[in-house]
């Protein structure tokens, strides 16, 4: 809604504050458009590392989003991919 501004102005610290608790919560749809958010930089900093975490965990329970991680994967090093696998393994939700 904040982010495409549909039936609220458009807002995207709004945006991400709610996707940012969505993924928090382990929401797949929120762990992949907040990935999105830092690889595209869109109200957070660029973060491809960041991006690949978040999208990895959307990828690890709806393979729909597998390729958008890798995709990005071709943007990064091996040192920045194996970072961000590390940080989705250490993920946990918050409750």
């Amino acid at each position: 809604m904040y982010r495409d501004g549909q039936g609220v102005p458009q807002d995207y610290a709004q945006a991400v504050a709610w996707y940012r608790k969505a993924a928090e919560q382990g929401d797949n749809w929120g762990q992949y458009v907040f990935g999105a958010m830092y690889r595209d930089g869109l109200c957070v900093p660029k973060d491809y590392v960041r991006a690949h975490m978040r999208m990895n965990l959307a990828a690890s329970h709806d393979h729909y989003f597998a390729g958008f991680r890798d995709r990005l994967a071709t943007e990064m090093t091996p040192a920045q991919i194996a970072e961000a696998q590390r940080m989705a393994s250490e993920w946990k939700p918050k409750k």
